[in-house]
């Protein structure tokens, strides 16, 4: 005898969540590989500051095989007293900055660029939820930024306060930044 399974509405939007979030990842691993070999073919290197992506961008790039030819290195720089110790930026180095405008993220960007003499710095800085953050950024509010030849600077809302799907998107957000500029 066969017995049906009736899968609840909680449970479907559970799954579907689940299977949005891995597709995210997915997604994310993908273009960290297409930044990888963009990297390499144009022999350069890449070092990377960020907050709220909670170390995503780096995990992406390191996943990708061959990474030791174009990344460097990497620091999530969560807190003032990692911003100092990570990156050596003082409190007169960012006075006047709220944690996540993109003169900010363009500062932790150029930072670790120079301090690791690399081709290109990633910043990224936010509030991935579920709540803002201290300074009145709401949850889903991040701003990506790159440096080298070029400086860009990005902001993004998801408008979601749904912490690990906010972190991929941040993540994600940064390496197509980054992917914009090496094109």
């Amino acid at each position: 005898r066969r017995r049906s399974r009736c899968i609840g509405a909680g449970a479907m939007a559970f799954r579907l969540h689940a299977l949005a979030k891995a597709m995210s990842m997915d997604t994310l691993f993908a273009t960290a590989a297409h930044v990888g070999a963009q990297l390499k073919a144009r022999g350069e290197t890449v070092a990377v500051a960020e907050s709220a992506a909670g170390g995503l961008i780096s995990a992406a790039l390191l996943a990708v095989p061959g990474a030791s030819a174009f990344y460097i290195a990497g620091a999530v720089v969560y807190t003032p007293r990692a911003r100092h110790r990570l990156l050596g930026l003082r409190r007169e180095d960012v006075r006047g900055f709220m944690s996540a405008p993109e003169p900010f993220a363009l500062l932790m960007a150029e930072t670790i660029r120079k301090q690791h003499s690399v081709s290109w710095g990633i910043g990224e800085t936010g509030a991935a939820g579920p709540n803002g953050n201290p300074y009145g950024h709401a949850a889903g509010h991040d701003v990506v930024a790159v440096s080298g030849p070029v400086q860009f600077a990005r902001t993004i809302a998801t408008g979601s306060s749904d912490r690990q799907a906010n972190m991929v998107a941040f993540a994600l957000a940064a390496l197509e930044l980054l992917a914009e500029q090496l094109a």
